[in-house]
């Protein structure tokens, strides 16, 4: 159904990874995730809803950067801290 999370993880040379993706998130997770992700030199390149009818409602938030490759997973992983992730 489309509403799973996606990160894509690239070295590219020097100790810099470009990153992408996006996270599928009820509202009370957008701005929380949003912030962490920005706290970390991440660009939030759109928030969008693709569905109508959709319960609870679902926002799609899309993220790219490149840059420090540590800096960056750290900031992934302070916005997964954001989120309500079922641990198995």
């Amino acid at each position: 159904m489309g509403s799973a999370i996606g990160i894509n993880f690239q070295p590219t040379g020097g100790g810099k990874a470009a990153i992408t993706g996006d996270f599928v998130l009820i509202a009370r997770e957008v701005n929380p995730v949003l912030k962490a992700l920005r706290e970390h030199g991440i660009e939030v390149t759109a928030i969008h809803n693709d569905m109508l009818d959709d319960q609870p409602h679902l926002y799609f938030m899309h993220f790219w950067a490149n840059a420090d490759a540590v800096k960056l997973a750290q900031g992934l992983k302070a916005a997964l801290t954001q989120i309500n992730i079922v641990k198995s």
